[in-house]
């Protein structure tokens, strides 16, 4: 945004401000826990009008804090959506805009007879550029992140020992990420003497093949072993050190797969006549047999996850000192036999994953902190991922944030964030609002734009206006109506956009 470096001299951020540092003096630095999972809609949880899916964990902590009901995450997409959580940028400025893979043209090795490449990941984060754990480490912060990374390959300038993470668990590279039972996952941990991101191999998997019926005697299911180490993480804090823990899970994206338990009976008896799909090698997807009853139950899966953090924060009695933040990447898929419109995922939104439409970037997002946070309470507050960086920052009177974080060698280094504590601690009258929010995607040449009730979707370069007020689902184009907010809008565009050579957007014309 034009003016995101001044956005704290404003004269009702000084008033946040002061709500904020008021409390950041009067109690201790609060633990921070994010809980993102992976393209959920929505719609997708109880609490958001889900009808066929069992949410308890996640419906309590809505019933205990708070659910936003206009609360966006970074992109359309993962890798962009978890860059923005990252960088406080939204993706019209920040590096990394797209899914780009660095393991295509890798080498392979072999885990028994499976291949598999030598390097895998993404993009990496901008190493000029700090990014949020690097910031907690910072404020003396010890810091956990569990399950998926996508801010770089290995061996890369981005890579958890290098971006501020104490310990890590889970895959580095989004593409292994589709996969359940994979052959291998990652590992850095500064307390098991580990210098770098290794590779953990995954020995009860590799006998089996990684496509058809022998897939499934594979045992180590990676959701659980990345919850379980994260939740050893967790006990292993003590309240003496402020802790910032990001546990990213895998769940329910992609693959459909899980182990043959009493989650998944409960379910493949509620959906009885079930829907199948064929499977895609390409993809190593395999066959699935019961698609509704595995995605529900991916979900349940993840809820009682969320259920056994909350139990534990309570046991060790950190829940008084923590802030809980519970989010999805971005909207749902329709990849490996996933069904969407079945479940209304969408919480009738229009579109799904990889679009600028509401359902592709409008997610689910609870918090939650005991005796802080008013129980009970749902909030219209339009929010961005890239305001959770200067959210923190506030709650744990960083006063340094943003002006110590630029890196003056870099041209036009910024933050795009509006910190929301004020709404969080109840000040909802000291809240400053976003002018407009931001998104853009390479992979569908798609541009967002929201400012207000208005909404402009640029596909390929031509813009389409909506009005939410009266048009959720986005189906009335009313921009040859409307050329004055089409062009207030496209304005906004043109100034916010950066040239990005590996993630290129059609800009729209005035």
């Amino acid at each position: 945004m034009k003016n995101s470096v001044k956005w704290l001299f404003s004269a009702g951020m000084l008033s946040a401000v002061a709500t904020v540092t008021s409390y950041a003096a009067e109690n201790k630095k609060p633990n921070i826990l994010i809980i993102m999972c992976d393209d959920m809609g929505y719609g997708d949880l109880g609490c958001y009008g889900q009808k066929y899916i069992q949410t308890p964990n996640l419906d309590r902590m809505a019933q205990e804090g708070m659910r936003f009901t206009q609360a966006y995450a970074g992109s359309p997409v993962s890798a962009p959506s978890r860059a923005s959580l990252m960088t406080g940028q939204h993706s019209g400025h920040g590096h990394v805009r797209g899914n780009r893979e660095y393991w295509k043209d890798a080498p392979v090795m072999y885990y028994g007879e499976n291949q598999d490449w030598t390097v895998v990941g993404q993009e990496p984060y901008d190493p000029n550029h700090i990014i949020l754990p690097e910031v907690m480490k910072k404020n003396g912060y010890t810091t956990g992140m569990f399950g998926k990374w996508a801010g770089g390959y290995e061996g890369s300038v981005s890579t958890p020992d290098k971006r501020g993470v104490d310990e890590f668990y889970g895959y580095v590279c989004q593409f292994q990420a589709h996969l359940y039972y994979p052959n291998f996952l990652n590992r850095y941990s500064k307390s098991k003497g580990d210098t770098a991101t290794i590779r953990i191999t995954l020995d009860e998997n590799i006998p089996h093949p990684m496509f058809g019926d022998e897939y499934k005697k594979r045992t180590q299911y990676s959701a659980d072993l990345i919850h379980q180490e994260a939740m050893h993480w967790l006990e292993g804090q003590n309240g003496e050190k402020p802790f910032f823990g990001l546990f990213t899970y895998t769940l329910p994206h992609a693959e459909l797969a899980q182990p043959e338990d009493s989650i998944l009976s409960h379910y493949k008896k509620q959906f009885f006549e079930d829907k199948t799909w064929g499977g895609s090698e390409g993809s190593r997807y395999n066959a699935v047999v019961h698609t509704h009853a595995q995605f529900a139950g991916m979900i349940t899966r993840l809820d009682t996850y969320v259920g056994e953090i909350l139990a534990k924060l309570k046991e060790k009695g950190l829940d008084e000192n923590t802030l809980v933040i519970f989010t999805s990447d971005n909207g749902p898929h329709e990849e490996g036999g996933a069904d969407p419109e079945f479940f209304g995922r969408d919480g009738k939104l229009r579109g799904l994953k990889r679009q600028c439409y509401e359902g592709g970037i409008r997610i689910p997002f609870i918090t939650y902190w005991k005796g802080t946070i008013a129980a009970g309470s749902v909030n219209d507050h339009q929010l961005a991922f890239y305001d959770i960086l200067p959210t923190v920052c506030e709650l744990m009177g960083d006063k340094r944030f943003p002006k110590k974080y630029l890196n003056k060698k870099v041209e036009n280094d910024c933050f795009d964030g509006i910190s929301f504590a004020p709404t969080l601690l109840g000040k909802d009258e000291a809240q400053q609002k976003h002018d407009f929010l931001y998104w853009e995607f390479h992979e569908t040449d798609q541009i967002g734009v929201r400012k207000g009730d208005w909404k402009l979707v640029v596909k390929k370069g031509v813009p389409h206006l909506y009005d939410l007020s009266t048009d959720i689902h986005e189906d009335t184009d009313v921009a040859g109506s409307h050329p004055e907010i089409v062009k207030e809008l496209v304005d906004i565009i043109l100034r916010e956009h950066r040239e990005n050579a590996l993630f290129p957007v059609t800009l729209p014309a005035l």
